[in-house]
């Protein structure tokens, strides 16, 4: 947790020095404050309050970007500097996360302390030059490349940041975590950095009555893609239904399902999956035994793992028809047919299905000593039956979380995405 801690320290220090040069100077343009204030608080009264997402509110991070790189205000130089910015930034984030903490969705410190020290950043490379007129002979073509490169680095140093917290609250590669972090800069996170840039580049002009203007089409965007991740959510609760249809029907045991998909994710992280590949897990994992509708007789438990191989084969081809019905994805139903070939040959997704079930098969009634002779048989089985890198990664996961058994069936009726994952990493 140092990293956390570290980076909880310098945007607190960053926060409290800001507040007392602001208050010992006092506020320059203070019609500019304001307006950027209410801008930014907006955005954080509409910011996301269901599932983590990587930009919960893109309009106040836009907001505190444009301010950050703000110069001229409709011709007339601004007198702000990055003291002055961190302050308003900090002051409209939390006026506008009141209703959220009062409603008890509280924002977290990562959000807060990731807000303070990327719009410190950028203001302390931008404000001390322009204020000084530098950039007051610039071009436009050579000013809007400037405020481009500016909140590029900006976003990458934000990047890093988000990674970092992930990284000390979670122990999942850092590596892997960047480089979600960097895709996601491609999506909403490029619409936020433009809007930004446009945002200053507009008031430099038309003054203030740029900020509705500009605003307008990010949340657009935000609205989008605010629905596009409830369509994905109404998805996984339609999968997550079909995959109790084996528990309903008395082919496995209550909840097999879930925690198989629950741990799989966790394995897929610590092996460094990308989102996208980490999708398509989670729902292979949840439909992984879906085939044994097909079964006359039900086997014992639901245990397939010490099925011969042909019937193993046949069970998993029979689920990936089934899967190839539901409409999605075919990489789902791949997964999912190829969990019962042979593991050199599987992919990695169906290699962490393979062993994550037969772990949970093997520990599910075996007593306080199951996790230990449960993964003792798997380690045996890595000759030919399991990956020996997945049977590895369960373990250090299993390490990670040594009350996973007690608390997923108190949490049976939560998201498999984060049953195992500690909360706030965004």
């Amino acid at each position: 947790m140092t990293a956390l801690r570290l980076v909880h320290a310098a945007a607190g220090l960053t926060a409290a020095a800001s507040l007392g040069v602001t208050l010992w100077t006092g506020m320059a343009d203070r019609g500019v404050a304001l307006a950027f204030g209410v801008l930014i608080a907006v955005g954080e009264l509409t910011r996301w309050s269901g599932a983590p997402v990587r930009q919960a509110a893109p309009l106040g991070t836009a907001g505190s970007l444009s301010y950050a790189l703000l110069g001229p205000d409709a011709g007339h130089q601004t007198l702000h500097d990055a003291p002055q910015v961190v302050s308003v930034v900090l002051a409209a984030s939390l006026l506008g996360g009141v209703p959220h903490i009062w409603c008890g969705r509280t924002p977290t410190l990562d959000h807060l302390a990731r807000r303070v020290l990327s719009v410190g950043f950028a203001a302390v490379c931008f404000q001390p030059l322009s204020n000084k007129g530098v950039f007051a002979s610039w071009s436009g073509p050579a000013y809007a490349l400037l405020l481009v490169a500016l909140l590029v680095l900006t976003a990458l140093c934000d990047a890093v940041l988000a990674a970092a917290l992930a990284h000390s609250r979670t122990r999942w590669p850092f590596g892997p975590l960047l480089r979600d972090e960097l895709r996601g800069l491609l999506g909403i996170g490029s619409a936020v950095c433009a809007t930004g840039a446009v945002i200053a580049l507009a008031v430099a002009v038309v003054g203030l009555w740029a900020l509705p203007v500009f605003c307008l089409p990010l949340l657009l965007t935000q609205l989008s893609v605010r629905r596009y991740a409830a369509v994905r959510a109404t998805n996984r609760q339609t999968i997550a239904c079909l995959a109790r249809a084996t528990e309903i029907a008395g082919y496995t045991p209550a909840g097999h399902a879930r925690r198989v998909a629950a741990l799989s994710l966790a394995v897929g992280r610590d092996l460094g999956l990308s989102e996208g590949e980490l999708t398509v897990l989670e729902y292979a994992a949840l439909m992984h035994d879906i085939g044994q509708l097909s079964l006359v007789d039900p086997v014992p438990a639901g245990a397939t793992a010490g099925l011969p191989p042909e019937e193993q084969r046949r069970i998993a081809l029979l689920g990936g028809a089934v899967v190839r019905q539901t409409g999605v994805a075919a990489a789902v139903a791949v997964m999912v047919e190829r969990q019962a070939d042979p593991c050199r040959d599987q992919p990695v997704a169906a290699r962490i299905i393979r062993a994550v079930n037969a772990y949970e098969e093997k520990a599910r009634d075996a007593g306080p000593e199951g996790t230990l002779r449960a993964l003792e048989e798997l380690r045996l089985g890595t000759a030919g039956d399991y990956a020996p890198e997945v049977v590895e990664s369960l373990a250090r996961v299993l390490a990670r979380s040594r009350a996973w058994r007690e608390s997923a069936p108190a949490e049976a009726t939560g998201d498999a995405r984060h049953c195992l994952t500690p909360r706030g990493a965004g």
